[in-house]
């Protein structure tokens, strides 16, 4: 085969800009090679060169080497790099599609007759199976009872195997063992009845073709001579089964990967090949990448603080990053009263380094469920910041909110009386919002939704009195349409587990409390706190520059229970760092607390900072000027076509019609009107305020 003009004056790649670690893994004789990569470290253009000298080398043809990695975007982009490096014919391929393309291509000689249809989605069959088994149909119980599947067949847990293997490891199954296999079993046989494959059998066939058919084995192995896994800690026992047939007693393998980064264990994932692999392969080439080029030095000694504390480390997994770019800020760490509170500094922040010249798609906001979105969506919309939520629907567009919202929609129209939060709750009881949370991720997600939901209505009954259900719905009706900003250059909103693989400028981690980080359900479970502080770790090497951490240590307003920091947090906070936002942290940074202007005892809480006095304190206000202030904002929001809180919320019209600034410098003072609110209405309230235009002239 003929050389490939690249970088290189001899044909191979230029090795300019590569470290002495990435050369290790890069030019290892063929063979077995382990490269052990941390974060940041480069580890795609270590795979891609590595590939790229076997084949100018002339160990390997293009066409013999098959790739793969586990997200289709991965895979693009190695075959993108390769190609830019004069590599072509090289596969580079997620794990299930070059099953699918080796099945469609073996079935005549394994099978025979007409192919079997690929299954895209699995939850009809599901439902048929749990119908047959007795269990309830609802769609999370389905998508629970799918994702539970999937778990067994990726882990070679058969359905009559499965109650005792759910024992062994301490898994909590979305229904009682037997009726999840019951079920498993009923999905399998209707499913071959239909000469249907899902996509784990894509995996299970192809080994079996291989294991079972010597002719079939010959020629693959012919074909493909030199095989390369990514995020190999990410691998499932089917998969390394898929590996293994590929490789029959051959070595030629390097696999790239970081314990440290193992998040994926409840769908059957596992860094034990990963970590065993020197004992498979005793003669193998190992090469640890550890320099870090994505993330400034401070950023990397706090993940290496994260992961440093991580209880009986295995020596395969004891990377320590070294940051290799400049210095940058030290991470920040804050307290926060509540979640709203949380949310509209994070908020701030954010606008703040937009304005300096950051890219909204540059920044992030990880949190650890689905559910903890809402409050960032808000805050985000209130000062106009665009957003996208990857990896999930935003909040108000996901089925449960809907539903929840239909159904309290049509109660409101029978005017039903009580305390709003628990007519809430009792109304959203069928929907499946229970006292304690259920098992299974899908019922669990619905069920933090409609909590969320309940929290909303304890925030409305505390900001208004005698509240009823009619106005709740407004109010819901209101942040729907609010929430939904452009998507094509925004803020990320994202689960820790979606950001795996991704990476910004500025990352906000947020919710860092205990029950959320770690999450409830791993209390209790050494090997789950163990995966949850990975998570934690995943989440600080996603950022290259700026990093925020911050915890709220209430819900809300109306529900004080108090809440304790994530324990993942405790001595990685600086020992002369406050934790309380409101009282050392603006010591520290020279801010006095914030006083009532009637007692001149320091405020606490967001609403008695807005309005600048205590709760119980008498309030100075001037009705007649707050309808005006009202009729205002009711103008402006129809001319904006924005729900009115967008505009001020009720707190702010409070704060402005009590403390009646006479300039633009007072009233910016007062929290809720930042820069940009100051610049669209500061001129029209002043002027309200000096009682030289009337409502109906704005």
């Amino acid at each position: 085969m003929g050389a490939v003009a690249v970088s290189g004056v001899s044909g191979e790649p230029d090795d300019t800009g590569l470290d002495p670690d990435q050369l290790i893994a890069i030019h290892a004789p063929r063979g077995p090679v382990c490269v052990l990569a941390g974060a940041g470290t480069g580890k795609t253009r270590t795979i891609v060169h590595r590939i790229a000298h076997l084949i100018h080398s002339g160990h390997v043809a293009a066409g013999q080497v098959l790739a793969v990695t586990f997200t289709a975007r991965a895979a693009g982009e190695m075959r993108t790099r390769l190609r830019a490096l004069g590599i072509h014919g090289a596969q580079a391929r997620t794990f299930h599609a070059a099953a699918l393309r080796q099945l469609r291509y073996f079935w005549p000689r394994v099978v025979g007759g007409q192919q079997w249809d690929l299954l895209e989605g699995k939850l009809r069959l599901v439902s048929q199976a749990a119908h047959k088994a007795g269990v309830g149909t609802e769609s999370e119980v389905l998508r629970d009872l799918a994702t539970e599947i999937e778990w067994a067949k990726a882990s070679l847990v058969t359905p009559d195997d499965y109650p005792a293997e759910v024992a062994k490891l301490r898994r909590q199954p979305p229904a009682p063992a037997e009726q999840v296999a019951q079920v498993y079993q009923w999905y399998e046989s209707i499913k071959t009845r239909a000469n249907q494959l899902d996509f784990d059998d894509l995996l299970l066939h192809t080994a079996a073709a291989l294991e079972e058919h010597t002719v079939v084995a010959d020629e693959f192995r012919d074909r493909y001579r030199c095989f390369v896994v990514d995020e190999y800690q990410d691998v499932t026992p089917l998969q390394q089964r898929v590996l293994d047939a590929w490789l029959g007693d051959r070595d030629d393998l390097t696999v790239v990967g970081d314990a440290n980064q193992t998040i994926y264990s409840f769908a059957g994932a596992s860094a034990r090949p990963l970590l065993n692999f020197t004992r498979r392969f005793p003669h193998a080439t190992v090469a640890r990448l550890e320099r870090d080029y994505r993330s400034t030095p401070e950023v990397v000694g706090l993940a290496n603080r994260v992961i440093g504390a991580a209880r009986d480390r295995p020596a395969g997994s004891r990377l320590k990053l070294v940051g290799q770019r400049k210095p940058g800020p030290a991470p920040a760490f804050a307290e926060h009263e509540d979640e709203p509170a949380e949310a509209a500094a994070v908020a701030r922040k954010i606008s703040e380094l937009i304005d300096a010249g950051t890219a909204a798609s540059e920044i992030a906001v990880l949190y650890r469920v689905n559910a903890q979105s809402e409050a960032f969506e808000q805050a985000l919309s209130e000062l106009e910041i665009p957003y996208l939520v990857r990896g999930g629907e935003r909040f108000f567009m996901r089925t449960e909110v809907r539903q929840a919202t239909a159904a309290l929609r049509t109660a409101a129209v029978q005017k039903p009386t009580g305390e709003l939060p628990k007519l809430v709750r009792e109304l959203l009881a069928p929907l499946g919002l229970t006292a304690d949370p259920p098992t299974g991720g899908a019922a669990r997600e619905r069920w933090e939704s409609l909590l969320a939901l309940v929290e909303l209505a304890e925030e409305l009954a505390s900001t208004i009195e005698g509240a009823d259900l009619a106005q709740y719905v407004v109010e819901l009706d209101m942040r729907a349409r609010a929430q939904h900003p452009p998507t094509v250059e925004g803020v990320t909103l994202a689960s820790l587990h979606a950001a795996k693989g991704l990476e910004w400028d500025a990352v906000f981690l947020v919710g860092l409390v205990d029950g959320t980080l770690p999450i409830l359900h791993a209390d209790g479970n050494d090997a789950a706190i163990e995966e949850e502080r990975r998570l934690l770790y995943v989440g600080v090497t996603r950022a290259r520059q700026f990093l925020s951490l911050s915890w709220a240590t209430a819900r809300s307003e109306s529900n004080r229970r108090p809440r304790r920091r994530s324990r993942f947090l405790y001595g990685l906070i600086p020992e002369d760092h406050p934790t309380s936002r409101l009282t050392r942290a603006r010591q520290q940074t020279g801010v006095a607390p914030t006083l009532c202007r009637v007692c001149a005892r320091q405020l606490v809480g967001a609403v008695a900072t807005k309005l600048g006095r205590c709760a119980n304190c008498p309030a100075d206000i001037d009705e007649e000027l707050l309808t005006r202030l009202r009729e205002w904002r009711a103008k402006r929001a129809r001319m904006l076509k924005v729900p009115a809180y967008v505009v001020f919320t009720d707190a702010t019209l409070t704060a402005i019609a009590e403390q009646r600034p006479t300039d633009s410098s007072t009233l910016v003072s007062i929290a809720g009107i930042g820069a940009s609110k100051l610049e669209k209405f500061g001129s029209e309230v002043l002027a309200l305020l000096a009682g030289t235009a009337s409502s109906g002239d704005m």
